[in-house]
């Protein structure tokens, strides 16, 4: 049997809500592909995660706001955010495509 194939940059597509797609899972780990249509956390809402979080964005552009400032990323950028490290999405592009991967240090 072959493997499955796994397309990481789609095409664009209209608007919507975003989209969350597992690629892996284990006990010690989780990684998905989010695709974002402008989307944002909500006015207030932080992130605050028991575990790390590596984040890729694969297309388009974003923002992320920590409690020390923000960061703007480009397609190609990646970051590691520590567990515990509040953080939410102030802004990102209609056509963003991100990796996330969390797990168990």
């Amino acid at each position: 049997m072959l493997p499955k194939v796994t397309t990481l940059l789609p095409p664009p597509t209209a608007e919507g809500e975003e989209q969350f797609f597992p690629l892996l899972q284990s006990d010690a780990l989780r990684l998905e592909q989010i695709i974002s249509h402008g989307q944002a956390s909500p006015a207030g809402f932080w992130y605050d995660q028991p575990t790390p979080e590596w984040v890729a964005l694969l297309r388009g552009t974003a923002s992320l706001e920590f409690a020390d400032g923000s960061l703007a990323l480009t397609a190609g950028d990646a970051l590691l955010i520590p567990a515990q490290c509040r953080h939410r999405v102030a802004a990102c592009s209609a056509d963003a495509i991100w990796l996330a991967l969390h797990f168990q240090p």
